[in-house]
């Protein structure tokens, strides 16, 4: 006989989570799921999950210290002292940026998790982030966890994607937004959804603004090896520790998106901080993890080669599946994903992108990921994974291509 009681219980969640909706792959995963339990076999071209495996030196060097006997309890805090040493050895020789492995360098559990580190360490209720219009929802729904003033700046194909900072300059004069009330502004490059690369321009002008406004800059990096021979840092440019913190990541460029590793590079004062609120979060990442990342960084030139012959191929089919479904794609794109714009997209209550996603999901049984969910900017457009196999990829093509209602 189950328990009553005469107490009405009425639970309301915390205030921060009240404009916070659920992530929307998540959403829409369980929706996949359920068709595919129809029998529909969707194909999944959404998410950018690598599916390529980690090189065999990180995957042995995980085994071999899962099978020691004192490889399980607690880490530092602060990550192993090797890890940070091959962080900075990692940036030196691919960005040419000179960091102090003691003190400039906080290995984290994927750099999602230091989105929202960071945000706690610097973001009072109130304060102003600037977070881009197209950009990575995380920057977003974390911003509104901490109570942030929410401050979109816009991303346009007409401005190469790139933020334009005369056009958020003029808001400030006027009145509509107060740049010295800003703590943080997200940006990353090569740009997701976008694909947009980043030049050394870019980051010059991104410092810049950060010193004049001071304005912390926060730059996610995650896909400067993806379909690109020159990977470049924010970090490189003069001063930009100063105003600067670079998110960094093994999940993209070395295949471990589910290992959860990761790192910022930032001033000794910035990494102090941001740590106060990390230790407080997690009581360090398994050292057979931070072993493995260490085998991973040291990859040589053929590793990269190897990863980008495979995407180059399979980017080839996705610009033909996008163009399939009625879009535009630059060929000047970098990353894990192509973005491409929906040609003639007729007005509507709801944006193009959802409708035309919607009907490719259920008319040819292929998940694309509609641009909207990336701010309005991305209302017209549509992105698509590379993260598929060659022949994934052929048999959505062939989908779409037999229907001819798309």
């Amino acid at each position: 006989m189950a328990n009553k009681t005469s107490v009405s219980l009425n639970f309301s969640p915390a205030e921060r989570i009240g404009n916070v909706k659920e992530y929307y792959f998540s959403v829409k995963l369980k929706e996949i799921a359920a068709l595919n339990a129809d029998g529909k076999d969707i194909i999944n071209l959404g998410i950018g999950s690598p599916d390529l495996p980690p090189s065999s030196a990180a995957v042995e060097a995980l085994c071999d210290c899962a099978h020691r006997k004192d490889s399980h309890g607690y880490q530092p805090y602060v990550g192993l002292p090797e890890l940070r040493a091959a962080f900075a050895d990692f940036y030196k020789r691919k960005y040419r940026v000179d960091l102090d492995p003691k003190s400039e360098i906080l290995p984290l559990m994927g750099s999602k998790e230091g989105i929202m580190h960071i945000s706690m360490a610097f973001v009072n209720k109130g304060d102003g982030v600037l977070v881009p219009n197209p950009g990575y929802p995380t920057y977003s729904s974390v911003s509104e966890l901490v109570g942030a003033d929410i401050i979109k700046y816009d991303l346009l194909e007409k401005k190469n994607w790139y933020p334009d900072f005369a056009g958020l300059e003029k808001r400030h004069r006027e009145g509509e937004i107060n740049l010295n009330k800003v703590k943080l502004m997200w940006c990353n490059y090569p740009n997701m959804p976008t694909g947009a690369p980043a030049d050394m321009s870019l980051f010059k002008k991104l410092v810049a603004f950060g010193r004049k406004y001071g304005i912390i800059i926060c730059h996610d990096n995650p896909y400067s090896f993806i379909l690109n021979d020159n990977p470049i840092s924010i970090l490189e440019i003069e001063g930009a520790k100063d105003v600067c913190i670079e998110l960094n990541s093994t999940s993209k460029t070395f295949n471990m998106p589910g290992w959860r590793v990761g790192m910022l590079a930032s001033n000794p004062k910035f990494i102090e901080w941001i740590l106060r609120v990390k230790s407080n979060m997690d009581s360090g990442m398994f050292k057979g993890l931070q072993l493995a990342a260490i085998k991973a960084l040291a990859a040589p030139k053929s590793w990269y080669e190897k990863m980008n012959r495979t995407y180059q191929e399979r980017r080839s089919l996705a610009t033909m599946i996008l163009e399939e479904a009625g879009c535009e794609v630059s060929p000047r794109q970098q990353g894990l994903f192509l973005w491409g714009k929906i040609k003639g997209a007729a007005s509507s209550d709801e944006p193009a992108s959802k409708l035309k996603c919607d009907e490719i999901l259920y008319g040819s049984g292929v998940f694309l990921a509609p641009g909207m969910i990336f701010g309005s900017n991305g209302d017209n457009y549509m992105r698509i994974s590379l993260c598929a196999d060659k022949q994934k990829l052929a048999k959505a093509l062939k989908r779409l291509k037999d229907n001819k209602n798309i």
